[in-house]
């Protein structure tokens, strides 16, 4: 009666499991599509030859969107439009994007591992005044300084030049040590001590011993860093409104979608929207277990 019982008992319990189970796959599938919905249309919706259409899947298919980026032809001539004059330059809104973004990076990391690496090893009397004010001052939005930080760069000269953007978006990057410094805090002292015995400086430590130890770290800041500058519009919308010259892709393909071009450029702006999310995808899918071990590694310790 017992074994009976306790069969029953297992027989039900596996039964629950699995429905529990399928539930949450069924709701997890739906989140998928729903997520993935707007993404399928506008690609799409980049290869339609059909204009501003309310259609899922396009009447015509057509590369002329993605042509339309590099190539403009002269209405009266039929001639190919130099890039410095056509309506929408996207070639050089990436290469604008693309200098801001790397240049970005390259700061933004180097300044957050060795911030993160001071405060995970280096003891000094106001080290905890230091932690609690970044954490503090890292819960306000950027775009609160955007007026005073405009007014800034003009003082400097860097009005509506690229070379602001990228002070903008490096000289805060200090203050996006926690996850890199809780990564520093599970690689064990001794090393650095045993480092430091056979006469190495802490700045060699950091340089030779440490950073290599890092990747998974350094790869996870430097795409986070890497990402904002790409994706960016906000700031690029404030500081660069009346320099057409060094619209990065955001903020070009927003003025692409105006009242007076949007008929027109609509699936142009899809093509260019697919186009400046690839490098973004291709850089996560091939640095994705770097990405995920650098988050996991600076979550064990804060």
């Amino acid at each position: 009666m017992t074994n009976t019982s306790t069969s029953t008992m297992q027989s039900g319990y596996a039964a629950k499991k699995k429905a529990i189970n399928t539930l949450i796959y069924v709701i997890l599938a739906i989140m998928v599509i729903i997520w993935i919905s707007p993404i399928v249309w506008l690609v799409l919706a980049s290869f339609s030859g059909d204009g501003v259409s309310t259609g899922v899947v396009p009447k015509t298919f057509t590369l002329d969107n993605y042509i339309r980026l590099f190539v403009e032809h002269d209405p009266n001539t039929g001639e190919i439009v130099p890039m410095s004059e056509m309506r929408f330059p996207y070639l050089q809104w990436i290469i604008n994007t693309f200098i801001v973004a790397v240049l970005s990076c390259v700061i933004s990391t180097l300044l957050i591992l060795m911030v993160s690496y001071a405060f995970s090893r280096l003891r000094f009397k106001t080290r905890k005044t230091f932690l609690n004010l970044g954490l503090i001052l890292g819960m306000f939005p950027g775009f609160m300084s955007m007026a005073a930080t405009y007014n800034i760069m003009e003082i400097f000269g860097l009005k509506q030049q690229l070379l602001a953007l990228v002070i903008v978006y490096s000289a805060g990057a200090g203050l996006g040590y926690q996850v890199a410094k809780g990564f520093f805090d599970t690689i064990p002292r001794s090393l650095d001590e045993a480092a430091k015995i056979d006469g190495a400086t802490r700045n060699q430590i950091f340089w030779i011993i440490i950073l290599p130890l890092s990747k998974p770290i350094i790869v996870y800041t430097a795409l986070t860093t890497f990402i904002g500058p790409w994706a960016d519009y906000i700031f690029v919308s404030y500081f660069m409104k009346d320099n057409e010259s060094a619209y990065t892709v955001a903020l070009g393909l927003f003025k692409m979608l105006s009242n007076e071009t949007y008929s027109e450029y609509f699936t142009v702006f899809c093509a260019g929207a697919v186009l400046i999310a690839i490098p973004i995808t291709i850089l996560f899918v091939i640095m994705q277990r770097f990405y995920v071990a650098g988050v996991t590694g600076g979550a064990v310790k804060g």
